[in-house]
């Protein structure tokens, strides 16, 4: 059984195993024994310690986690060996060169508060991407301007999650340099005399002796372009989450503070949402779980993306990401609830029909039916399947609909003809959909033998808006005219079913009602197709097709006993060719 030993390393708390301790101490006794005449020599400790205490922090898993001889045994390989990284003139002098090679690390992101205006994120860009800060900053204006202010959330972001530059060990990591014993003594030998071109000589020395002795095979060199690639790759897809997440959440950011916002103001468009089809539930709380809904898993994504780019990126923390996760859920919860109250909304369908009103209008007389508007609602009446918001005399908000059919229907039973009013609605019960549907108030007029007809009808604000719409009946008796002015053609049924007939867009024109059939005088004649299935003949239980035209009449003819065209029996051959029809004569 090993013993454990409590150590603080540049401030930081770590178990070590006591073998492991006794290397770590004689390595940092080797080190400090190295620098006994250097300049900086405190300063370079404590970063090599902080460095260190750094790579320690990345090995453990948790707290508990004892550091053995093989967490050390790693330490060591990357910060080398002290007698690797002299740098005494003697030994520039009389001294052949280490054996050492110089390694390049990958750059991290960091935020440098050296040389900043306000957080140091444009620095750190520019030593990230090897940009000078000036066109980071200029970019920074611009796309904050393009983004009407909205890409301040980005640099925000950045000088939240991106770690400052604080050590020298940071430093040397911002800039892509190895971060061991020697680079820590020449930073910090940088800023204590003036011996960079000396250090860029060594360093270029190095460099070459690496590129002359490099005995790497091509497998290897292969393998490392497809290694660079694949990192370029990653990077590439980590600024693809970053820019998709960073629009998403700019545009989310911006819906809320307008759309959102204008639920508390009493502007027009709002008022057509309030009273259309949709949960009933102010703008602002939908406006608000919408962005949690769909902006908290693109700000993990965006986080996501940062990390891929940023290997020290600083995390949210834990309370953060289940608070986060909490507040996704119940917005997830509220979407859904409003969505089933959506699907409720218009369940069920009610129909409130008046009672049938005579129009003292005889078979002798011709009824002209007409559109009215007025000056208030709508003035020039037009068929619509959807609603405005107007205000009535006393100045409350009213909905009016605009979707109105006539429909016509030919009767035996009476001799004058006769108006019914049927008002339909929809509504998340039978009752509340019937009693929208009465509220719904509709007029006409009739003067002498005109009936005026609103092209409208209007209900309460409260009602909201649930497909309203009128359907006007009228039931005619058999030798009446009717003459439906222009404005009628949006409103009249252009469907034959249920004895309804429809007027087919001969507005502005005498017909007569013949045989529960308009007959028109002065319309043009035109080829008609007629389907008939002539149950009043007891010898034919067939189908009978009959063709006019202005020369000539035909009759097509199929029962149990062939096919007849004109009372001739007829072969009819059908294939790949055509049809071919044969009389037998």
């Amino acid at each position: 059984m090993n013993k454990t030993i409590n150590i603080n390393l540049a401030g930081i708390f770590f178990h070590i195993d006591e073998d492991a301790y006794l290397k770590l101490q004689r390595y940092l006794d080797a080190i400090r024994r190295s620098f006994t005449d250097s300049q900086g020599r405190d300063e370079i400790i404590a970063d090599i310690e902080a460095r260190i205490a750094e790579l320690f922090s990345e090995k453990i898993k948790d707290e508990r986690q004892v550091i053995g001889d093989k967490e050390v045994d790693e330490v060591i390989t990357v910060m080398g060996q002290p007698e690797d990284y002299r740098l005494d003139e003697e030994i520039f002098e009389d001294e052949p060169k280490a054996s050492y090679q110089k390694t390049k690390n990958a750059k991290q992101l960091f935020r440098d508060t050296t040389n900043s205006y306000v957080g140091g994120v444009s620095s750190g860009l520019g030593h990230y991407l090897g940009i000078e800060p000036i066109w980071i900053r200029l970019a920074w204006i611009l796309f904050t301007i393009f983004s009407s202010g909205a890409f301040i959330l980005i640099y925000v972001a950045f000088w939240i999650f991106v770690p400052e530059a604080k050590t020298t060990s940071d430093f040397l990591a911002m800039k892509g340099e190895a971060v061991n014993i020697s680079n820590i003594e020449k930073k910090i030998k940088e800023g204590l005399d003036d011996v960079a071109d000396t250090v860029k000589n060594v360093d270029y020395q190095k460099y070459s002796n690496k590129v002359k002795s490099s005995s790497t095979t091509f497998f290897d060199a292969l393998g490392d372009v497809l290694l660079f690639l694949l990192k370029i790759f990653i990077k590439f897809v980590g600024v693809f989450f970053i820019i998709i997440a960073g629009i998403t959440l700019i545009s989310l950011f911006v819906g809320l503070f307008t759309l959102g916002t204008f639920g508390f103001m009493d502007t027009p468009w709002v008022e057509y949402f309030e009273v259309g089809s949709h949960p009933e539930a102010p703008l602002w709380l939908i406006s608000l779980l919408t962005f949690f809904a769909v902006g908290i898993p693109f700000f993990f994504l965006f986080i996501l993306g940062l990390k891929i780019l940023i290997k020290n990126l600083k995390s949210i923390g834990t309370p953060a990401k289940l608070g986060l996760l909490g507040v996704w859920i119940l917005s997830l919860i509220g979407l859904g609830v409003l969505g089933i109250r959506q699907a409720t909304l218009e369940a069920y369908d009610a129909e409130v029909i008046s009672q049938e009103q005579p129009l003292q209008i005889t078979s002798k007389d011709t009824l002209t039916i007409k559109m009215q508007g007025n000056n208030r609602y709508v003035n020039y009446p037009k068929h619509r399947h959807d609603y405005k918001i107007k205000r009535d005399d006393k100045g409350n908000k009213v909905i009016v609909v605009q979707d109105i059919e006539i429909y016509l229907k030919p009767t035996t039973k009476d001799s004058i003809a006769s108006i019914v009013i049927e008002k339909k609605a929809e509504g998340r019960s039978y009752e509340e959909a019937s009693k929208r549907a009465g509220e719904l108030k509709y007029a006409y007029e009739v003067e002498g033998t005109t009936l005026f007809l609103d092209g409208f009808a209007i209900t309460d604000y409260a009602n909201k808006y649930r497909d309203q719409e009128v359907k006007v009946i009228l039931s005619l008796p058999e030798g009446i005219t009717v003459f439906a002015n222009d404005n009628t053609s949006g409103y009249n049924n252009s469907w034959k079913f249920d004895d309804y007939i429809a007027i087919d867009g001969r507005e502005e024109k005498y017909l007569h009602l013949v045989n529960g059939k308009f007959e028109c005088d002065e319309c043009p004649e035109k080829d008609e197709w007629e389907y008939k299935d002539d149950d009043d003949d007891d010898d034919d239980d067939g189908v009978n097709i009959k063709i006019n035209s202005d020369d000539n009449d035909f009759n097509l003819k199929i029962d149990e006993d062939g096919v007849q065209l004109n009372n001739d029996p007829v072969k009819v051959k059908i294939d790949e060719d055509g049809i071919e029809i044969k009389t037998e004569n």
